[in-house]
């Protein structure tokens, strides 16, 4: 049986981070342990770059602009969606996950979602370096590791 699985593996790749800027405490721990990893994993510092757009409704915008510019193997999306007293919650988390989602899938680059969706400040603190993990550091190495999986694949094809 032939088994397939992408490693974290940095070397050569060309990696954005596209960051929201709402809650920004959380994303700043974010993005940080997304960099620490990426570097970790032979990203080259100047190999990497950092895009701040205002909110999460806004990463899949920016995201499909970055694509369409290309020069990128890999995306990490970060943002903190908390849930607050009304329904926009709902609607922020699912324009983020399905546009993200969406343009990964139709321009079949390596994009990982980093945005958390979480009830309070505390439990997103907790997933960026707290008890619960550090969920940057995850979508870099979950971003790495799909890039190279999807480079298998496109040699299996031919």
């Amino acid at each position: 049986m032939r088994v397939l699985e992408g490693q974290p593996d940095g070397r050569g790749l060309a990696v954005a981070m596209i960051a929201s800027r709402f809650n920004q405490e959380v994303v700043d721990r974010l993005v940080a342990g997304a960099r620490r990893r990426l570097l970790e994993c032979g990203v080259e510092e100047e190999r990497l770059e950092l895009i701040w757009v205002p909110g999460a409704v806004e990463l899949p915008l920016a995201l499909a602009q970055l694509l369409a510019r290309g020069g990128v193997d890999a995306v990490v999306a970060l943002g903190a969606v908390v849930r607050g007293e009304t329904p926009h919650f709902d609607y922020v988390a699912a324009i983020a996950s399905q546009g993200i989602s969406e343009l990964a899938r139709r321009q079949r680059v390596a994009v990982s979602f980093g945005v958390l969706t979480v009830e309070s400040i505390s439990q997103a603190l907790d997933r960026t370096g707290g008890r619960r993990g550090d969920k940057g550091a995850e979508a870099a190495e979950s971003a790495l590791r799909m890039c190279s999986l999807m480079r298998q694949l496109g040699e299996g094809s031919g």
